[in-house]
């Protein structure tokens, strides 16, 4: 691209807000300098760039290019939603993103030892719910990545749900908070913006609203499907049968209230009293299923999710590359959540050092 190109793109980049000498002292140039390299008399230089795309918020490929950055992750996050305001945001948007470009970062690393094959997603509810087969909610994560080939990452370093693209990859992550009925409805909300290619650049507030009401809608067929919700006595429920339903389902009885209040359906006094307790409350009081032999089914599921966890298949490419001492065992011990010298990872033997004579001779000297 033509030092003129990436000028005008660096003029289109400055905001009204800010003045040309503002910017300029922002990046350490004069005001003549960047006067200068904005009419094309003089280059800007690689470092100038980058601190141009920092303090302009753009990104540095495009400066130079015109193109977006194909490395770049575009991301779709689970939004918080104010039922009070109608406000959708997802506060933290910018301490995740580190964490996010290192998963990112794991999956560029592991290409090398491990060639992914893009295989497209069903494109309806019905036809995801046939793929993950019956009974996908109790291991919903391992579910997507065996049967959908869509990787699911835990860990406790961010603040809401995310999916993406990496190469062919398809990934979400989620936080793990131990809250499994809050995380099956993330990952099926989700898997909903990985389905419908909610996945672009720029996009206004009007199209994030849709994308949010879409993959909450396609979460809400898949985990609480609406023929399934009408062919049900909601009036002759008893509360162990709504708890049974909740366990079945995997997920909130809050989510299950909105869902029946969209529907338009009504219920009992007693399922709508029963639906206004905690999940937990709900369950440890009316599941019969807890009172079975053997470990707490409800706390093993919260501890499931609350558990870190990487892609088996991840892990194993950056255990190759470590052992044919292509990778350092950073990445791999940070997956694992433990410190890199704790890790017992084969790695090839170091060299044996040269003394002066055998390195003068490899030189040829």
């Amino acid at each position: 691209m033509s030092q003129e190109d990436i000028a005008r793109r660096v003029a289109d980049s400055i905001p009204a807000a800010l003045t040309q000498a503002q910017v300029a002292d922002q990046i350490g140039l004069t005001d003549e300098k960047l006067s200068k390299s904005l009419r094309g008399r003089r280059a800007f230089s690689s470092v100038e760039l980058a601190r141009l795309a920092e303090a302009l918020s753009v990104d540095v490929h495009w400066l130079i290019t015109g193109r977006p950055d194909p490395n770049r992750l575009v991301v779709a996050a689970r939004h918080d939603f104010d039922h009070q305001t109608g406000r959708r945001d997802v506060p933290g948007r910018d301490t995740d993103q580190p964490v996010l470009d290192d998963i990112a970062l794991a999956y560029r690393q592991a290409f090398p030892a491990w060639s992914p094959v893009d295989i497209a997603l069903p494109g309806t509810v019905i036809e995801v719910k046939s793929t993950l087969g019956p009974n996908f909610v109790r291991r919903m994560a391992d579910r997507l990545e065996s049967n959908l080939d869509v990787d699911v990452i835990r860990l406790p370093e961010v603040s809401t749900a995310y999916s993406f693209h990496v190469g062919p990859c398809k990934v979400i992550v989620l936080q793990a908070t131990g809250n499994w009925f809050r995380e099956n409805w993330s990952l099926a909300h989700e898997l909903g913006h990985l389905v419908f290619g909610h996945h672009a650049d720029d996009l206004d507030p009007a199209e994030q609203r849709h994308h949010e009401l879409v993959a909450n809608s396609f979460a809400a067929e898949l985990l609480l499907p609406e023929a399934r919700l009408r062919d049900i006595n909601w009036h002759n429920l008893t509360e162990p049968e709504l708890a049974e339903l909740i366990w079945e389902w995997g997920v909130s009885t809050d989510a299950l209230a909105r869902r029946l209040e969209g529907l338009g359906l009504t219920v009992s006094d007693t399922i709508s009293q029963a639906v206004q307790l905690s999940t937990q409350k709900l369950l440890r009081w009316h599941w019969a299923g807890q009172h079975d032999h053997g470990p707490d089914q409800i706390t093993s599921r919260m501890e499931e999710a609350a558990t870190r966890r990487f892609p088996l298949k991840l892990q194993e490419a950056h255990t190759d590359l470590i052992a044919s001492g292509a990778l350092h065992k950073g990445t791999l011990a940070w997956m694992l959540g433990i410190d890199p010298d704790a890790l017992e990872v084969d790695e090839p033997p170091a060299p044996e050092p040269l003394d002066t004579d055998q390195l003068a001779a490899a030189l040829g000297l």
